[in-house]
């Protein structure tokens, strides 16, 4: 998707893109886009867990900050570490060893090396233009000294936030015309123009070559289906 000017592109939270992606529960041949991103996304969830676990060799007493998480995703591994899930929503909670905050991940408010591991899973993408983005790999390296950023290949053959082949790679205002009625989010959400451009103003996709300049001197792990780049995790251990 090519870029938009910075001001068309207000800074969403990935919660928030979803809510918007399902327009309120919208459902089609039974089903609400939630449930089909449920299918494409589960396996890798839980794989990518696993090899988070294993990759950082993740122990209980860890202290975790996961930047626009979910409680979700750390239920699906056995080790129980101290996570902070910081998001741009208002709700604040306290659940055992999970904590909830309201915070923007371009400008967090912790010290430096406040936590062991910072954390974020297909959020880096939802922050804004290159300016905020360059802002959210700094604070994720300045918070901890170790850190895991997965976000979804630009150059993957399926996009993942509307679920179409190659259509994400044509000039943008074709794109935003045709995803409407050839997409699977299309078919479902069957949201009109203006919410069409709502929701697409929230996604700036990165290739490997953006996630190195984001985070130099980081292990660039590629996840693949197919034999193709499907996400692009930055890593330092």
């Amino acid at each position: 998707m090519p870029n938009d000017p910075p001001a068309l592109r207000p800074q969403l939270s990935a919660a928030k893109l979803i809510e918007l992606a399902g327009w309120h529960g919208k459902r089609r041949w039974g089903l609400n886009i939630h449930d089909v991103y449920a299918m494409f996304a589960g396996l890798f969830r839980i794989r990518r867990m696993q090899e988070f676990v294993r990759m950082f060799d993740l122990k209980d007493s860890d202290k975790v900050l996961d930047v626009g998480g979910a409680r979700g995703n750390w239920q699906l591994i056995a080790v129980r570490p101290h996570v902070l899930l910081v998001n741009l929503e208002d709700e604040e909670w306290s659940d055992g060893k999970i904590r909830k905050e309201k915070g923007d991940g371009t400008s967090l408010t912790y010290s430096d090396g406040s936590f062991d591991i910072a954390y974020s899973n297909s959020v880096i993408e939802h922050v804004g233009e290159w300016p905020a983005q360059v802002a959210f790999a700094r604070e994720l390296a300045r918070v901890a000294p170790r850190f895991y950023v997965q976000t979804p290949n630009r150059w993957f053959f399926l996009e993942p936030h509307v679920l179409t082949p190659v259509l994400h790679f044509l000039p943008r205002k074709i794109f935003r015309r045709l995803v409407r009625y050839f997409s699977i989010w299309g078919w479902i959400a069957r949201p009109n123009q203006k919410e069409v451009d709502v929701f697409l103003s929230g996604i700036c996709l990165l290739g490997v070559k953006q996630m190195k300049q984001l985070f130099p001197g980081a292990e660039i792990h590629r996840e693949r289906f197919m034999g193709m780049t499907k996400s692009i995790i930055a890593v330092r251990r």
